[in-house]
């Protein structure tokens, strides 16, 4: 699951028609480019989510090419020129198990609901695939007219198709679950606004929204970031595990590769891979 706030939490993603259509546009793009599956994802007015399956190892890359593209277009739209997203670290969080992946789809389908925006999921005007992931409708964006040249490059449409990767479980068990979360989520949502006497911002009052806004609300700082995500304390100690593996084997090879007799970097290297071409070893277990 990955998440990115706009810088000083603006509403520069305010899901205007424009932002909507360059927010799949730029997703898909970069899907595409680097061969990810997007599971779901939201465009919520200030940060974005989204759940991918990354086989090939390729997911800062991905959201790299992602952020980037969207950034620019978006400050193209917006008449901006500083930057798009907050200087914080992209905060990227791999699910253990299949109980994790279906929690974050929760969460990330009912964003706009828990932030008191709008009712029900299908009422946020945002870019979001909850709808075309339950039913298995493709998605579809133009090339955004306000920042790609027309004799250019970049396709003059793309599609976005979401799914869930047989390697994760049956997907019509999973989205049954994540379909009755959502409901129930929805329901219990309902009763406390009625019971605090409360009522949703809506759909009309997202819209008008400046981008230039930003929430009144301090947010929390300095604490923990996770790196997965798992209620099994049982998966969760395997996940400190690995991690612990994987630095003690990189710091070994790194050695060895300052010391000018070089060998292969455990699975999961990335920068180096790419930048320098380590070789990296086989990863057995897949």
């Amino acid at each position: 699951m990955i998440t990115r706030r706009c810088t000083q939490r603006q509403s520069l993603l305010r899901p205007d028609p424009e932002a909507k259509n360059a927010f799949i546009y730029c997703l898909a793009v970069a899907a595409q480019r680097y061969g990810v599956d997007i599971i779901d994802f939201i465009q919520m007015s200030n940060h974005l989510h989204d759940a991918i399956y990354d086989r090939y190892g390729v997911a800062p890359a991905f959201y790299e090419h992602f952020h980037k593209l969207l950034a620019r277009c978006m400050n193209a739209l917006r008449g901006r020129w500083e930057n798009f997203f907050s200087s914080e670290q992209v905060c990227v969080v791999r699910l253990e198990t299949q109980e994790a992946l279906i929690n974050k789809l929760v969460y990330i389908a009912t964003n706009p609901v828990k932030d008191g925006l709008v009712a029900k999921v299908d009422h946020w005007p945002g870019a979001s695939g909850y709808a075309a992931l339950q039913h298995g409708f493709v998605l579809r964006a133009r090339r955004p007219e306000h920042f790609f040249a027309e004799d250019g490059d970049m396709p003059a449409e793309v599609t976005l198709e979401l799914k869930i990767p047989p390697e994760l479980g049956d997907a019509d068990q999973i989205l049954a679950v994540v379909r009755a979360r959502v409901e129930e989520f929805e329901r219990a949502e309902e009763r406390r606004r009625q019971t605090e006497g409360l009522r949703v911002l809506g759909r009309t009052a997202v819209m008008r929204q400046s981008w230039r806004d930003s929430p009144t609300s301090r947010e929390p700082r300095r604490r923990l970031r996770p790196t997965f995500a798992a209620r099994s304390l049982w998966a969760r100690l395997e996940a400190i595990q690995r991690k612990r593996e994987f630095a003690t084997a990189y710091r070994s090879a790194r050695r060895a590769l300052l010391a000018g007799t070089p060998i292969p970097f455990p699975p999961g290297t990335y920068w180096l891979a790419r930048f320098v071409g380590v070789v990296v070893a086989v990863d057995k277990m897949n």
